[in-house]
């Protein structure tokens, strides 16, 4: 069986690092994008979308309606350092940051095991 994808969608390459090479060790195909305009362009491949909250001048918020519209199956995490955000805005999960890497793997394995 082929390994679910996973787009991590972050404007913060450290970010995007620590997600993609733990999913990667954990058997995920792992795609990257900084803009919201390059995560247009990979969310066809998409299982999992991990996506900021704050993507540079974009909003993760307004973008959990596009990947809804155009991935309804794909499992969706808000990544967030604001500690006023609780509620999931239309995504299946929300990870404060920092996070653990555990955090990380139990939310990917929940969210796209479970849609």
């Amino acid at each position: 069986m082929k390994p679910r994808t996973v787009l991590v969608i972050d404007d913060d390459s450290s970010i995007r690092l620590l997600c993609r090479v733990n999913l990667e060790l954990d058997g995920f195909r792992v795609l990257e994008a900084a803009t919201l305009e390059a995560a247009r362009a990979a969310l066809a491949e998409a299982d999992v979308v991990l996506l900021d909250v704050h993507v540079g001048e974009g909003d993760g918020i307004a973008f959990v309606r596009d990947v809804r519209a155009a991935r309804p199956a794909a499992g969706v995490a808000l990544l967030t350092g604001s500690a006023e955000l609780d509620a999931t805005h239309g995504a299946d999960a929300v990870i404060g940051k920092p996070f653990t890497i555990d955090q990380l793997r139990e939310t990917v394995e929940r969210i796209g095991s479970g849609r």
